[in-house]
């Protein structure tokens, strides 16, 4: 989605236009409920996360900063957003990819091997390693991006993409040695 077409949506709703904040959320809930499912590894979780974040996008459209574009910062409200409800958990650990849910994957079932490893290796990384994976490699954000929405600095986000991939390959190696 074009920035100009964001600015002049957000200006619409900032006017109480609520077809313009529909519009808002269809483009970016599907997106969002990917992102948040691969993290909380619940649907239910997922739904209530996405819910809260665009509660609080609608009322924090004040506190935008309309020369910056848009996606970063939905994403960090989102990011919040899902932090909030793992902290609320007694075990943050989550998957990214739950490959029969995922619609964006659909394996076909000669890989679906390949893919459940590739989920069991994940589930062994932890939260900070794994949403800055499913940021970078489902979303395509840059590290500058992932800082801004992780509220991080750019080294930290580098270091931990390294560390993560380290950590999904020794592990991922781990398991075909089983």
């Amino acid at each position: 989605m074009g920035t100009d077409v964001e600015r002049k949506l957000i200006q619409k709703v900032r006017k109480g236009n609520q077809k313009a904040f529909k519009k808002l959320y269809d483009l970016y809930s599907g997106y969002a409920l990917r992102t948040a499912f691969a993290i909380a590894k619940s649907e239910a979780d997922a739904a209530d996360i996405v819910q809260e974040t665009f509660i609080r996008v609608y009322r924090s459209f004040d506190s935008y900063d309309e020369t910056k574009p848009f996606k970063p910062w939905f994403y960090r409200i989102l990011m919040n957003e899902t932090n909030r409800l793992l902290k609320k958990r007694s075990d943050p650990r989550s998957v990214i990819i739950d490959v029969e849910k995922d619609e964006a994957l659909h394996p076909v079932s000669s890989v679906q091997g390949e893919y459940e490893d590739l989920q069991e290796a994940l589930d062994q990384l932890d939260h900070h390693h794994k949403t800055v994976l499913v940021l970078k490699y489902l979303h395509g954000f840059s590290e500058k991006e992932i800082a801004a929405i992780l509220d991080e600095n750019q080294n930290t986000i580098k270091s931990r993409l390294f560390k993560g991939r380290k950590k999904l390959k020794q592990v991922l190696g781990a398991i075909e040695h089983e």
